[in-house]
């Protein structure tokens, strides 16, 4: 396998209408990377904001580099789960959540799930987005 990326969307079953903004299914080969649940924290571990999409952009940038440091780009994500703790103020940045989301990850959309919960760890938290990547394999 080259590094090139060695992940790729999967048509959808007949019975299922096509994804628009995620992918119903992917496949990929290489080294699985798991990520953990990150949040809008910045590198001294302090929130950036306590606006929603500021929140979104710097939680999925931190997603971004950890596959990054590990070798991967944003293309090798296959899933991410995004935890929100209120999904109405999701609906309404959604503009604001999708321009941040091209941003750093381009036209790739893995498989994706979006869960309200009733809070997140961090107080002030908003947003908590966890993932899955397969690097390429080493030549």
């Amino acid at each position: 396998m080259t590094d090139e990326a060695p992940v790729h969307a999967r048509d959808p079953p007949r019975r299922l209408a096509a994804a628009a903004g995620y992918s119903n299914g992917m496949a990929a080969r290489g080294e699985l990377l798991a990520i953990a649940g990150m949040i809008a924290w910045d590198a001294r571990e302090q929130l950036v904001s306590d606006a929603f999409a500021a929140q979104f952009r710097q939680a999925l940038a931190n997603v971004v580099a950890v596959v990054t440091a590990a070798g991967g780009r944003p293309e090798h994500v296959i899933s991410l789960t995004v935890y929100v703790t209120d999904k109405r103020e999701y609906i309404a940045e959604l503009a604001a959540v999708g321009a941040a989301y091209r941003e750093l990850m381009g036209r790739h959309y893995p498989a994706m799930a979006l869960v309200e919960v009733a809070a997140l760890l961090e107080p002030r938290a908003k947003v908590e987005i966890q993932g899955l990547a397969v690097l390429p394999d080493l030549p």
